[in-house]
């Protein structure tokens, strides 16, 4: 049986979502989990490959058991075997065969925070990029503006990723003021690896007045990966929600 899973985590002790030959990354839990809690090996395949330090509140994945369990018990049993690190299974469902949790995917939601004050964060200090000075938001939201739509990205795009091209559309790169932090939003089909914070460094370099927005556009246009400012480091980013097609989510016949 197929199950879709989705997932929190809070990123800070962990390698990444993906397996590593060491251990220590969220797959390597989950999968201790399983075992823990019906004896089967399995691996749970997730929608977004975040890196260490970067968090999760909908990370979506799914897995095939023998045992088929219903959902709840799954989840209960996930859950409990998990403890006491920092992952709870919020939600888990049958799901059909074709489901995959990755290339089913229509879209996929980060949220990045930075926290622009003098004072360091007491509360949120491996949640938010602290940067002890205030940023210029209007410029900020000016040059997002430059990265929305279908570009290559190779300026905000690591050099050790594995994409077979630079070319991707951002369907949404916005920033909110909200006191004293700046929230970015940043939404797309899939992403670069390390995308969204070498975008959200060059958001910051505009803020600070180190580049108008027109040097942001021109930094994109070079696809130079040297044109990069420094990348925004893994705390303050949150993998938020996937979306998938309605008829892919609906549960397989027999089910529900």
């Amino acid at each position: 049986m197929r199950y879709r899973l989705t997932i929190e985590y809070d990123g800070t002790p962990f390698c990444g979502w993906q397996s590593q030959r060491e251990g220590g990354a969220v797959q390597d839990a989950l999968s201790a989990a399983i075992i823990g809690f019906c004896g089967e090996t399995a691996t749970a395949f997730g929608a977004g490959r975040t890196d260490t330090g970067v968090h999760a509140r909908g990370q979506v994945a799914h897995l095939d058991l023998e045992s088929a369990p219903t959902p709840d018990k799954l989840m209960a049993g996930l859950n409990y075997h998990l403890k006491p690190q920092p992952v709870a299974v919020v939600a888990a469902a049958y799901a059909q065969q074709a489901f995959d949790a990755r290339f089913s995917a229509l879209a996929r939601h980060y949220q990045y925070r930075i926290l622009a004050r003098r004072a360091v964060p007491a509360l949120d200090r491996e949640r938010v990029w602290f940067v002890p000075q205030k940023l210029a938001l209007a410029p900020m939201q000016e040059a997002a503006a430059h990265f929305i739509g279908k570009h290559d990205f190779t300026t905000f795009r690591s050099v050790q990723c594995q994409a077979k091209s630079p070319v991707k559309t951002l369907s949404d790169l916005s920033l909110t003021g909200l006191g004293d932090e700046i929230i970015i939003t940043a939404a797309a089909p899939s992403f670069l690896h390390n995308q969204v914070r070498s975008l959200a460094g060059a958001l910051k370099h505009v803020g600070e007045g180190k580049w108008s927005p027109d040097q942001a556009r021109a930094a994109l246009a070079a696809a130079d990966r040297a044109q990069c400012p420094p990348v925004a480091p893994a705390c303050g980013l949150t993998l938020m929600q996937v979306d998938y097609p309605a008829d892919i989510l609906a549960a397989p016949e027999g089910r529900s």
